[in-house]
């Protein structure tokens, strides 16, 4: 429920502190009094955005703080869900700045307003006399029936297997479109998979190839290169081979005869053995150096092939014309897999169906039996507010299709009159009737506790004389199951609150402001008094203000 409201500078609100009661409250005062101010500050509070001219001082910071306090663990897991502290007293604070900036605090934390609009809108119902028009609007009865029927978890597993039909059926229409519509492009792409399957592509062939057509096109400068190498190395009068072996000769002799020379001939030796091995390898290099004609040409046409094949297909290396190949391979056997892959999500389709008409069943079986007894309800209290031949009905129908929430087509529907057989409410419900059945359905709907706290704005606006007491009787009665602030201008209505609150302008000051206080009981009397006789209080409106607290 909330407990304290405290608000700091917003429009004809300097400061302001009013703590609210359990139960039953309600709020007078003249027109323009502050009462729509208000509740916009709480509104604000509550994640609502606020007209940036609201400052009351334009130099100073807008504050306004509401505390609740959560008297069960209902909303833990939307906290936790948003890194929030859960505690027994919850504070949401608005704060807005000089500069239009708006800043939102849950328990101390910034909270991005949204999710302080979330969590705020599980802690207030703030009705105004228009908003009965939601009445009307289907999305509203939808959602109002799937409380009063405890539908969550139900809808939920419903919208879970929704999704998941929806997924099943977007994929078999894709693969339908597919079949039907890809048959000439499968053709070309088993043409363009034929060709390149039989080029026979290997891995590293291409760079291979071009290595080897660049020795084979330069073969007769090697063979001279290698011919000459050979005979300086061992084929000519004076190769070095021969001249290395006189060297080693005359580096032995000298050894015997100079000892610090043998380290010399040592490596004379080693290098005889390099240049040996040298001298084998270039031999075997010239007599390997051997190529035919048939031999380049047939490199040559792979070569040219290869090419012709990477500028047909656009690309720029052989690697990427080897995953051409790959991918026209998947995309040809995927397309000659498709019936059974048809047959495969058709079948999870149906299967799909199947559960998601038993969802559906389930939501539109506990729908009924809540649209009964909430028909039944609904009819009893409107019955008492003037209207005793009114008939209330919640119609539920199954349709053929699968929407978000089911499969049911929710009407409310409603007659005021004696013989005239139920209708579409949008039809023929008049604007006084609307509010007299919202409050009827309020009130119905107070009994599963649903919302913590309710906020009425002069929703009793129209109505007089016995309706008006009988619209404080519910509301006191409501007051039994919730927090229920009223906003009113009827005496009959605030008699009944056990909770009475005044707000007044004040303008002695240099600026007109907006207060408010509790009421005791001498001057709850002097205030119904007041609304009894349109603010002239005579004895008999005294007595008759009394008359009205007593009852």
């Amino acid at each position: 429920m909330l407990k304290q409201l405290h608000i700091s500078n917003y429009a004809l609100i300097d400061d302001l502190e009013v703590n609210f009661q359990p139960g039953y409250n309600v709020i007078t005062g003249e027109t323009g009094a502050g009462k729509s101010i208000l509740l916009g500050a709480l509104s604000f509070a509550l994640g609502e955005r606020a007209d940036t001219n609201v400052l009351f001082d334009k130099d100073k910071k807008c504050v306004v703080e509401a505390q609740f306090v959560l008297t069960d663990n209902t909303l833990k897991s939307l906290f936790e869900e948003n890194d929030l502290d859960f505690e027994t007293e919850c504070i949401f604070r608005r704060e807005l700045n000089p500069q239009k900036k708006s800043r939102a605090f849950i328990n101390d934390t910034p909270v991005a307003l949204q999710t302080m609009k979330e969590i705020g809108s599980q802690l207030v119902d703030i009705h105004s006399q228009h908003d009965s028009l939601l009445l009307t609007d289907a999305d509203f009865q939808l959602r109002l029936l799937d409380e009063i029927a405890q539908n969550g978890a139900v809808l939920t597993d419903y919208q879970d297997e929704y999704g998941n039909y929806n997924t099943l059926k977007r994929k078999l229409n894709d693969l339908k479109e597919l079949a039907t519509k890809n048959t000439a492009e499968n053709d070309y792409l088993k043409f363009q998979l034929e060709e390149l399957e039989k080029a026979n592509l290997k891995e590293g062939e291409y760079v291979e190839i071009e290595q080897t057509l660049h020795v084979m096109e330069n073969s007769e400068e090697i063979k001279t290169l290698l011919v000459t190498a050979n005979s300086l190395m061992d084929d000519s009068e004076n190769a070095i081979l021969g001249q290395v072996n006189d060297l080693a000769s005359s580096l032995q002799r000298l050894r015997h005869l100079l000892p610090d020379t043998e380290e010399l001939a040592e490596r004379i030796e080693n290098l005889k053995v390099e240049l040996k091995d040298i001298a084998y390898d270039l031999r075997r290099k010239e007599d390997e150096t051997q190529f035919d004609e048939e031999q380049l040409q047939s490199l040559q046409e792979r070569y040219d092939l290869l090419s012709r094949l990477m500028m047909k297909h656009h690309v720029s290396d052989f690697e990427a014309l080897i995953s051409l190949r790959d991918s026209l391979k998947e995309k040809v056997n995927a397309f000659e897999n498709i019936d059974e892959e048809i047959a495969k999500v058709q079948k999870q389709l149906d299967a799909s169906m199947k559960h998601l008409s038993q969802k559906a069943k389930t939501l539109h079986d506990r729908r009924c039996q809540a649209a009964t007894a909430f028909s039944e309800k609904v009819t009893e209290l409107v019955r008492q507010l003037a209207m005793p031949f009114a008939q209330f009905q919640v119609s539920v129908e199954g349709q053929e299709i699968f929407g978000s929430k089911g499969s049911d087509e929710i009407r409310f529907l409603f007659s005021a009159n004696k013989g005239i057989a139920v209708d579409d409410l949008r039809r023929v419900a008049s604007g006084g009737e609307l509010s007299r059945l919202m409050l009827s359905i309020k009130s119905a709907v107070s009994d599963y506790n649903y919302i913590p706290t309710l906020i009425f704005d002069e929703i009793d606006t129209g109505v007089s004389g016995e309706v008006a007491a009988k619209i404080g009787s519910i509301m006191r009665q409501m007051g039994q199951s919730l927090q229920l602030i009223s906003i009113t201008h009827l005496p009959q209505v605030a008699s009944q609150a056990e909770h009475h609150y005044f707000i007044y302008k004040d303008n002695e000051g240099e600026r007109t402001q907006s207060h408010i206080r509790l009421l005791d009981s001498a001057e709850r009397i002097g205030e119904i008094a007041k609304m009894l006789s349109n603010d002239k209080v005579t004895p008999e409106a005294l007595k008759a203000a009394e008359v009205l607290l007593k009852n």
